[in-house]
């Protein structure tokens, strides 16, 4: 009997390390690796037949004996292991007593993950309570030992109970709306922190899956899906050829860069005046395109029009993206001498610069503030319309300008001032808790921007269908819930007064004119009457004058009369009355156009 056993034990151990199963680490065990000690116990029982029955002559083991044998070592084995992820998991759990209640959203693939990733991380600061899915075949069942506590509808009535501190939303999958109508629901918790895990595509990386979790941000709040734009045209567009972008080393202009570059370009030429800027966006791109780029970058001002010319002369740009422009509208109040010179002038000087080389297509970047502009920058912005629209019948250069809304993350952007109140532990600033906007991401921006050149025929206007703008009271409200604090009473919200030149709501079309669709549904063109080059040279003549006598008062009153639609924001700000309705979209035969409803108070 002892020689049978010695031979069983030697032929098991020989395939337990021919299969690797001493290698795993059974705290992080799965099917596989059960499966694995298995196939090896049994290839070791195969083994011992073999060798009993045709090599040696020590007698065999009757088959119950050894089918018993087998069965016990298999048991002990897996016995063992079992012993000790319990035992470990059980410490693990004592030691979690004091780790942050936390709430996963979705019991799929993500989940689970994350889950396995908590509970076998002896450093992770969480402990996983409870899970919310709404799968009918997953209510009341388990995973992990975690239980499914109901749907995501149940969530706020449940984690009251629970004492639950952080709720992760899990479904990496889900729709973008989807995902905001999730955390609207969540917004309503008292002192949770949420976070979420990242899309589908932007989480196949190898780092773990606990270390994607990430605040959530504005784009999560946005309610609609990312606009995601045909690539084709563009890659038709500058595929080959020479591009410029002026503003180069700003929020909108750098991702420009970035989006540009992914179409292949012959070259990419970044013009900035501010040097810091620039040199970012500069090393960022050799760091990732290396020698694959052509890339120049050149400081330079669009008021020297003798620069300008240079470095036309030098590169001959094919396209041209202006970004450059001064676009703070407190500080433009101000400085209004400033705008004028450098975003009316300044585009002056671009324009005429690109139609005397040749260019192929010019794209300015305008503002949804240039419709009826209650401020410098927004009449400024407008001027900048207008020069491009005189081009039209007097230049090869397709010229087209492209207007958009807020973009989240640029500079001067509100959301970054919110997070950063937040962290502080307020208060929040609104300027005025009635103020609505539209929002976009910057990806979004530039993507509209490369597209609306790739359509460019000959000065056009184009104009993004932006969904329903956001309230900003509500944004601020939601930030502060969705970082774990209660509006008003953990972190207050503060009403400061409108900024000077500041607007209640921002407007996208003018209704009056006509709006076209294009092929693109989420893109329109805007037709308006164009400015004859006389008309063009009387309006700057006024401007210059203005600018001549340097001041501030002056220089508004030339704006308001070379830009017609130009209101003081106190008129238009009384107008819409007591209270701003976030507006609704309406059908018209041109098109989708955005509406307000207005109700006036007397």
């Amino acid at each position: 009997m002892i020689p049978h056993l010695i031979l069983l034990y030697f032929c098991t151990v020989a395939f337990q390390l021919l299969f690797h199963t001493y290698d795993s680490l059974w705290r992080y065990a799965e099917s596989r690796e059960y499966l694995s000690l298995l196939m090896a116990a049994l290839c070791g029982f195969g083994a011992y037949e073999v060798i009993t029955h045709f090599v040696l002559s020590i007698g065999v083991i009757f088959f119950v004996l050894l089918t018993a044998i087998a069965a016990l070592w298999v048991l002990g084995m897996l016995l063992v292991r079992f012993v000790y992820r319990v035992g470990r998991g059980h410490l693990q759990y004592r030691q979690g007593s004091h780790r942050i209640s936390m709430a996963i959203v979705g019991a799929g693939a993500a989940g689970v993950q994350l889950l396995e990733e908590v509970q076998n991380n002896q450093d992770s600061p969480y402990a996983v309570q409870c899970f919310f899915d709404d799968d009918p075949a997953k209510q009341g069942r388990r995973v992990r030992g975690v239980p499914v506590k109901g749907r995501i509808r149940d969530i706020p009535a449940r984690v009251k109970a629970m004492d639950i501190r952080e709720i992760v939303v899990a479904i990496p999958s889900v729709t973008e709306s989807r995902r905001q109508e999730i955390l609207q629901e969540l917004s309503s918790l008292d002192k949770v922190k949420i976070r979420v895990l990242p899309s589908t595509l932007d989480m196949l990386s190898r780092r773990p899956i606990r270390a994607q979790m990430r605040d959530v941000q504005i784009e999560d709040l946005l309610g609609r899906d990312p606009i995601q734009l045909d690539p084709a045209p563009v890659d038709a567009f500058l595929g080959g050829k020479t591009v410029m972008v002026t503003g180069g080393g700003g929020s909108i202009g750098s991702e420009l860069c970035r989006q540009i570059v992914k179409h292949a370009p012959r070259r990419l030429v970044i013009v900035d005046i501010y040097e810091n800027n620039a040199y970012d966006i500069q090393q960022e791109l050799l760091y990732k395109y290396g020698g694959r780029l052509d890339l120049s970058v050149e400081i330079a001002s669009i008021r020297d029009q003798e620069r300008l010319r240079q470095l036309f002369a030098r590169y001959r740009p094919d396209v041209v993206f202006h970004a450059a422009a001064h676009k703070h509208v407190p500080l433009m109040e101000q400085s209004p001498q400033e705008a004028v010179r450098n975003n009316v002038f300044g585009t002056l000087n671009l324009v005429r610069t690109a139609d005397e080389y040749g260019v192929s297509k010019f794209i300015q970047i305008s503002t949804d503030k240039a419709v009826n502009p209650t401020s410098v920058m927004g009449a400024t912005k407008r001027m900048c319309e207008m020069i491009v629209q005189s081009m039209k019948g007097r230049s090869e250069t397709a010229f087209a300008a492209v207007r958009f809304g807020n973009v989240l993350g640029s500079n001067g952007s509100v959301v970054p001032l919110f997070k950063r109140q937040i962290a502080e532990g307020g208060p929040v600033t609104v300027t005025d808790k009635r103020i609505i906007r539209y929002f976009m991401t910057i990806p979004e921006a530039a993507q509209l921007v490369l597209q609306a050149g790739a359509m460019a025929e000959q000065n056009e206007l184009y104009v993004l269908d932006m969904g329903r703008p956001v309230k900003i009271l509500d944004l601020a409200e939601n930030l502060i819930r969705l970082s774990g604090y209660t509006p008003y009473r953990d972190i207050d919200i503060v009403e400061t007064g409108l900024r000077p030149g500041e607007k209640l709501y921002e407007e996208l079309l003018i209704a009056s004119r006509d709006i076209e669709k294009t092929e693109n549904d989420q893109i329109f063109v805007e037709r308006q009457p164009a400015v004859t080059a006389e008309e063009l040279k009387e309006k700057l003549a006024v401007l210059a004058a203005a600018l001549e006598k340097n001041d501030p008062s002056v220089i508004r009153g030339a704006l308001h009369q070379v830009v017609p639609t130009f209101h003081e924001p106190e008129e238009l700000n009384r107008d819409q009355g007591q209270e701003v309705y976030i507006p609704e979209q309406s059908q018209q035969k041109t098109g989708k156009v955005l509406s307000f409803r207005q109700r006036a108070h007397g």
